[in-house]
């Protein structure tokens, strides 16, 4: 008898082949799951490379639970603040706040403070009782540099505060003993402006 299967293409003589089918298929599984598995491993290396780029020049700083923005009139209570200083919560309304950019030789009040972190500022603060020229002069250069450039900054004493420098954004703080120009300016470069605040595309 003619053998028809000899004389067709050899790809369609194996699909005849059980066995050969069943290899076929196995291969096929096998190779759809090793590049389900290695894009899955991709997406992943990914994501913990964008966390890194995230957390990347702002490592120090911690992020609290969003206080909401409620505006207040001075003198009307409401809810105590998770922070010293605070970085969300119940604020000053215009024409109160916010304050204008750049250095503030005297404390400014949180409601007024909370009002410039909503619109996507970084308030830069010291505590010195004793005095610090050294240390303001150091803050200033920073702020004003930044501020030349169109950065929302603001610097400001803060009394009481419970460490000698602290910066703030919407819903992050970092504080620090010791004057440290890296930490303090990628802290402005992550966080300034930054889309975790509410309003940052208002301008200064």
């Amino acid at each position: 008898m003619h053998n028809l299967t000899n004389e067709l293409p050899r790809s369609f003589a194996d699909r005849q082949n059980p066995v050969l089918l069943t290899r076929s298929r196995a291969l096929t599984f096998h190779a759809r799951v090793i590049a389900i598995v290695m894009i899955a491993a991709f997406g992943l290396i990914g994501v913990a490379c964008s966390d890194s780029e995230t957390d990347q020049g702002a490592s120090g700083a911690a992020r609290m639970e969003d206080q909401g923005q409620e505006h207040v009139s001075p003198g009307q209570p409401h809810d105590a603040y998770s922070s010293i200083p605070a970085i969300s919560g119940p604020h000053f309304g215009q024409p109160l706040a916010p304050a204008r950019w750049g250095v503030h030789q005297q404390p400014l009040p949180d409601e007024v403070l909370v009002h410039n972190l909503e619109h996507g500022y970084v308030d830069v603060h010291y505590d010195c009782p004793e005095g610090c020229s050294e240390l303001v002069e150091q803050l200033t250069s920073i702020v004003g540099d930044f501020g030349a450039q169109g950065a929302k900054v603001l610097l400001s004493p803060y009394p009481n505060m419970g460490s000698r420098i602290a910066l703030t954004a919407w819903t992050y703080i970092e504080t620090m003993e010791e004057f440290d120009e890296g930490r303090i300016v990628a802290f402005i470069e992550a966080r300034e402006s930054s889309r975790d605040a509410p309003e940052y595309n208002v301008g200064r």
